[in-house]
C-alpha cells in the first residue's frame, strides 16, 4: 500500500541545501597558499638562501594561511543549518533559534545560538548569495518566533532578510530589464 504524496510539500523540502560558492573560495584559498608557497621559495632561492629547515617554514606558512583562509560550508536542511570549517562542524536546530546577532563591521558575521546550546558563526555574504539557504533561516527563525523562543535578534533578522530580499528583487528587475 502506497502513500499519496503531500501536495503541501515541495518536492526539494527534505534536501540539504550547500552553498554553491563554496567550491569556488576552496579553490582560491589554494591557489593563494599555493601562490605565496611559491613566491616565498622563488624569492629565498634566488637570494640563495634556501634550505630544508627554510623550505618546511615556509610550507608551514603557505599551510597557515591556507587553515585561515579555507572557506565555511554552509549547509542547511529540514530544521538545521550547519557550518564545517576546516576543523570542526557546528549545527543549530534553526526551529529552535534563541539567539540571532548581526555585526556589520569590516568581517560581518551572524552568529546563531539555539536553545539546545549549540552555536554557529558564518559570513552574512553566503545567505546573500544562496536564497535556498535564506529561505530555510528564514522558516526556522519564523517557527522560532512564533513558539516564542526567539528572544534576542529577531529585529536584526528581520533587517538582514529584508535587505538581502532587496538585493535579489533588484537583481531579478536589472536582469528582466525593468529597471
Amino acid at each position: 500500500m502506497t502513500q499519496a504524496p503531500d501536495a503541501t510539500r515541495t518536492p526539494d523540502a527534505d534536501a540539504v541545501v550547500t552553498d554553491r560558492c563554496w567550491a569556488a573560495d576552496l579553490r582560491a584559498a589554494v591557489f593563494c597558499s599555493l601562490a605565496l608557497f611559491a613566491l616565498i621559495m622563488l624569492v629565498d632561492f634566488a637570494a640563495g638562501s634556501l634550505s630544508a629547515v627554510r623550505a618546511g617554514l615556509w610550507a608551514g606558512l603557505g599551510a597557515l594561511l591556507y587553515v585561515i583562509l579555507h572557506p565555511a560550508r554552509v549547509s542547511a536542511g529540514p530544521g538545521w543549518l550547519a557550518v564545517r570549517g576546516p576543523l570542526r562542524r557546528r549545527h543549530v536546530c534553526v526551529s529552535l533559534l534563541t539567539t540571532v546577532r548581526v555585526s556589520e563591521t569590516v568581517a560581518a558575521r551572524v552568529v546563531l545560538c539555539d536553545s539546545l546550546g549549540n552555536r554557529v558563526e558564518f559570513d552574512p555574504r553566503v545567505l546573500a548569495e544562496n536564497p535556498r539557504l535564506l529561505h530555510r533561516l528564514d522558516a526556522g527563525a519564523r517557527a522560532s518566533r512564533d513558539a516564542g523562543l526567539l528572544r534576542s535578534g529577531s529585529v536584526e533578522l528581520s533587517r538582514l532578510l529584508a535587505r538581502l530580499d532587496g538585493r535579489e528583487a533588484r537583481a531579478v528587475f536589472e536582469a528582466s530589464g525593468l529597471r
